[in-house]
């Protein structure tokens, strides 16, 4: 009886669909959702990309951008499986998203690219294979990262050998490998230069020509002690220095010479006092430390733990003057902070996340004052990235 009522429920709905058919009934108008808006450039000074690892959803990674100021969400990217992070052209015109595809979708064959966006449209204009190598660990900044001049891409792998993949951003060609055993990722330090950080606390300087390829490797004497006082990988540069952070809150800084090519241990200098030590007070989160050059700060998130907890978070970021290696300011968080990051400008914002939330704190990074709180962020945001 039912069934014979949906047969005759279905039958009159083609009945009256075929009708309108023959009717010469008018089009229906064009969707306007099908419009696609385009985003101003140079990106405003205030935008943020937050990269999501999606850890509950892995094959799924991806990268949001919102605007500081008003806290709107303006867009977003598919980024593959286990996404690390995006890089920024250095006009501001492209995005290189160094990214890996299954045919299974979550098995089979592998391939890794690089996708070019432009960073307008947000749509997909070009693509690099590179081999299916990409290290796909804990997000950092150092996972990939432009020369100085905006050439040449350089991409941290792991399998488990260590080796930089070199992608010319010019002819948007796949250049080789470059290995560098028992040292990982890549900090640049010029045009033609980076170095990668190595197990021992030594650093190996890399020294690439104009065509991508490298021509010089050098390893330093241990600048790090990493046996009693290891520094993490989430270093931050302000133009020719490099900061790294121990596990104890010890700022050890590397010079940049001449060409890139020359490194030296600069100053070292602890975070904390004495009785602030004693505390337990120490660095901690996923981006653990931002910069502004303008402002000649440095600011890390601190909590108080011990030894093992470099990796949590924090309801504190302290902010320091980077010449007189003295604290200036605490700023207090809405809500645990594990990664921060400063924007550029004269009058900058501090923003900060957590993987275990998603939500965007943004704060005034000159008074810290807090400003809004952006919700529903993806699902594990990990680290950010600014023009």
């Amino acid at each position: 009886m039912g069934c014979q009522h949906l047969r005759t429920v279905w039958a009159s709905a083609v009945a009256a669909l075929a009708a309108a058919a023959t009717t010469g009934a008018a089009p229906l108008p064009a969707d306007p959702l099908s419009q696609v808006e385009s985003l101003p450039l140079p990106p405003a000074p205030h935008w943020v990309w937050v990269n999501d690892f999606a850890f509950s959803h892995m094959a799924n990674g991806k990268a949001m951008l919102v605007d500081g100021d008003s806290g709107r969400f303006l867009g977003e990217l598919d980024t593959g499986f286990g996404a690390v992070r995006i890089v920024l052209s250095t006009d501001g015109a492209l995005i290189y998203s160094p990214e890996t595809y299954f045919s299974r979708g979550t098995r089979g064959t592998r391939t890794d690219v690089v996708t070019i966006y432009d960073a307008a449209r947000l749509a997909p204009v070009g693509e690099i294979e590179i081999p299916p190598k990409r290290s796909s660990n804990m997000p950092m900044i150092a996972n990939a990262v432009l020369t100085d001049d905006g050439r040449f891409l350089l991409i941290y792998n792991f399998n488990p050998a260590q080796s930089i993949s070199v992608v010319d951003t010019r002819a948007r060609t796949f250049i080789g490998e470059i290995d560098t055993p028992g040292c990982a990722l890549a900090f640049p330090t010029g045009a033609r230069a980076f170095f990668s950080l190595c197990a021992d606390g030594a650093l190996l300087k890399v020294r690439l020509d104009d065509s991508g390829r490298g021509v010089a490797h050098e390893r330093t004497a241990p600048l790090f002690e990493v046996q009693t006082n290891p520094v993490t990988e989430k270093a931050v540069r302000r133009g020719d220095t490099w900061y790294f952070v121990s596990y104890d809150g010890t700022i050890y800084s590397v010079i940049i010479g001449r060409d890139g090519a020359d490194l030296t241990a600069g100053p070292h200098w602890s975070l904390t006092s004495d009785s602030e030590r004693a505390q337990q007070w120490r660095p901690g989160g996923l981006q653990q430390l931002a910069v502004h050059a303008g402002l000649n700060r440095l600011y890390a998130i601190m909590h108080r733990g011990g030894p093992e907890t470099h990796k949590d978070p924090g309801r504190e970021v302290w902010v320091y003057d980077l010449d007189r290696h003295a604290r200036v300011q605490k700023i207090p968080m809405q809500h645990d902070s594990g990664s921060i990051l400063v924007s550029r400008d004269a009058k900058p914002l501090l923003f900060s996340i957590f993987i275990e939330s998603n939500i965007l704190d943004v704060y005034d990074a000159a008074s810290g004052r807090h400003l809004r709180t952006v919700p529903d962020i993806g699902t594990t945001p990990t680290i950010m990235v600014g023009p």
